[in-house]
């Protein structure tokens, strides 16, 4: 039995508390673009913002996974690998290749590259379970490839910075590993051990890249400044520094690997588009930027064709579970 198969079968209240944590991670997250767009904008570098956000979060969430753990460490010896591949993919790759992104394009966009993510999900479950989508899984990766296009606004003749573009897709695949790994429980890791084994592992990556100088490490200890609908706000440096790694990683990566771990990649992956909303939303309160029609119509047709995909695949294993087992002879 797959894990999202298991997912269909679990009790209704672990469904919506798994729902409840999957919105307050895909909110925590939304939030992270346009803070680190006023950070990079103050002369930080991606890598140095990144760095300092997973920093602050594994000193924040190590002791709870140590907690968890109790004293386990076979559980932590035996999953190295997982950790490994959770860290240097789904927490460092996601989040340096999508800062990256936002400081060659708007956040809107970029986020909604991000997340085509569900598709990549799709795709492995195909490759590696055998479970093959149907007609209404490949017309929703139709729908999203479509309104991709128009994200990009390809046919208006405008500016697109391809470089922002393969930052940005490099995201979608550390997300896509977040999604698979999240769901995974059969490595007995709790989800707060995870969680912390991640963020470490990124932190001492990305500050060995640092170190020798393959990502640039730039900060300032200058106001950051953000263009809201109010009107232009400084605040001083540590505190949206401070926000990207409490909430932004440590609230969002705990509580979405909980989710995970409750909903399956699938549905879980479904209700993460949510991130969208509340990163435009947060941009559009703190930077005052709004992608054009043509790229909102985009943003529409790339929602619609992930949500299609997730109502194919979840329609699959709906009809799988529902099938009467065989009755002994």
């Amino acid at each position: 039995m797959t894990h999202d198969s298991a997912a269909v079968r679990r009790p209704s209240s672990r469904v919506r508390s798994g729902l409840m944590l999957a919105l307050v991670s895909s909110a925590s997250f939304g939030l992270s673009g346009a803070l680190a767009r006023g950070l990079l904008d103050a002369g930080w570098t991606p890598g140095a913002a990144v760095l300092a956000r997973i920093a602050i979060a594994a000193l924040v969430v190590t002791p709870l996974g140590l907690r968890d753990l109790a004293g386990r460490w076979h559980l932590l010896a035996r999953n190295s690998g997982v950790v490994v591949v959770y860290g240097l993919l789904a927490v460092a790759g996601a989040q340096f290749c999508y800062f990256s992104a936002v400081q060659h394009m708007q956040v809107g966009p970029a986020l909604l590259i991000e997340y085509t993510a569900p598709a990549v999900v799709v795709l492995w479950l195909w490759l590696r379970q055998g479970q093959r989508p149907g007609r209404v899984t490949v017309l929703g990766a139709a729908l999203a490839t479509a309104g991709l296009v128009l994200v990009l606004d390809l046919f208006s003749g405008a500016d697109v910075s391809l470089l922002g573009v393969a930052w940005a897709l490099g995201a979608m695949i550390g997300a896509a590993t977040y999604f698979i790994l999240n769901a995974d429980e059969s490595n007995g890791l709790p989800p707060l051990t995870l969680a912390a084994g991640g963020l470490v592992v990124a932190t001492l990556v990305l500050g060995a890249l640092g170190a020798v100088g393959v990502l640039p490490m730039a900060g300032s200890l200058d106001a950051v400044d953000y263009g809201t609908v109010a009107g232009s706000v400084s605040v001083p440096w540590w505190l949206p520094l401070a926000l990207l790694g409490v909430v932004t990683a440590g609230v969002a990566y705990t509580t979405g690997i909980a989710a995970g771990r409750r909903l399956g990649s699938r549905l879980a992956s479904f209700v993460s588009l949510t991130e969208v909303l509340t990163a435009v939303v947060f941009a559009w309160l703190l930077l005052a930027e709004l992608p054009g029609l043509v790229q909102l119509l985009g943003g529409v047709l790339v929602l619609a064709g992930v949500v299609a995909v997730k109502l194919g695949e979840d329609r699959s294993v709906t009809s799988a579970t529902e099938r009467p087992e065989p009755v002994p002879a």
